[in-house]
């Protein structure tokens, strides 16, 4: 059937006139998304892991001693209010164990060091662990509330340039994006590397440089995730260059102290990780969770402050963006 002019103009109307009612309606829709997100951006509750740093005897007395009304957090400067403050020193972890694959040989003796320390984690942790390798990053055990069985899957190390990582910090992100779903509150990695990211020329190799390290510190700070670092040279350039290896020790004290851990490492090479277990023992036994409502809105960085009134050191993340 011959369609005229008149019909015709009268179906185009009439699809035009839809097109534009479905745009209105998703132009709407689209906006109460948004309005519930600032919404929710506003009063949104905020976790956060804060380790108390005792370094001598009057600072043990006083960690100690805390009490939860002892806390105060700033958010960009700004008293912000506390909902809750709790003691972690028993609580569960959520924590990644990454090895990096190319470390030297003497990695390996310290395997049995890392397998206790995950045993020993309090009842209900769960424990993901995995390898900072060629290519992408190697799970060999999804996150697990089996212990003894995540300390069984570490295996020996390649120690050999064929299993270098890219850059380590790439396949960091990795591992943090598999912390979605687990439980928020005491989230922790364990990262034994050298720390360093030549991916991109030695320029990029300081830690002031490295893109991917920039990138590890933002994705752990979004996810509430607190990175602890030991150092031990690869088989590469930081067991060849002094320069390399002031580098790569800088990029894990830089990705330690942005999101509130500890980095551990002493001159060039290493001796036994044993006192670095012993020392983020005493870390961890002084842990407090503390959940706050940000009064704050928008997408750009906000800096954090914890303080207390009395002489004492407190490790916690630098800040957070909004995703």
């Amino acid at each position: 059937m011959r369609t005229t002019k008149a019909q015709a103009f009268s179906r185009v109307f009439f699809v035009v006139w839809i097109a534009g009612i479905i745009l209105f309606l998703s132009g709407l829709a689209e906006g109460q998304l948004n309005t519930t997100k600032k919404v929710s951006q506003k009063s949104g509750e905020v976790t956060i892991l804060v380790t108390v740093k005792p370094d001598n005897e009057r600072t043990r007395v006083i960690a100690e001693r805390l009490q939860p009304t002892d806390f105060a957090v700033l958010e960009k400067k700004r008293p912000q209010e506390i909902i809750s403050v709790t003691k972690a020193d028993a609580e569960p972890l959520v924590l990644a164990v990454l090895i990096q694959d190319d470390l030297v040989g003497k990695v390996n003796n310290e395997l049995d060091g890392i397998r206790e320390f995950i045993k020993g984690l309090p009842e209900g942790s769960h424990v993901m662990t995995g390898y900072l390798t060629s290519g992408t990053i190697q799970v060999r055990q999804p996150f697990t509330a089996d212990r003894e069985r995540a300390a069984k899957s570490l295996r020996i190390l390649f120690s050999s340039s064929a299993a270098s990582p890219y850059n380590p910090y790439v396949e960091v992100i990795e591992a943090i994006d598999k912390f979605a779903g687990q439980p928020e509150g005491r989230r922790m990695i364990l990262m034994v590397s050298d720390g360093l990211d030549a991916s991109r020329g030695f320029r990029s190799a300081s830690p002031s440089m490295s893109i991917d390290l920039d990138r590890a510190i933002l994705a752990a700070q979004r996810s509430g995730v607190t990175v602890f670092t030991y150092y031990a040279p690869s088989v590469g350039l930081t067991s060849r260059s002094r320069l390399m290896m002031s580098f790569g020790q800088g990029s894990l004290l830089r990705i330690a102290d942005e999101t509130g851990g500890e980095a551990f490492f002493s001159g060039s090479d290493f001796v036994s990780f044993a006192p670095y277990f012993r020392e983020m023992a005493e870390l961890m036994n002084n842990q407090w969770l503390i959940k706050y409502r940000s009064d704050n809105t928008g997408k750009d960085f906000r800096r954090i402050e914890v303080t207390t009134d009395f002489d004492i050191h407190l490790q916690y993340p630098a800040g957070y963006s909004v995703r």
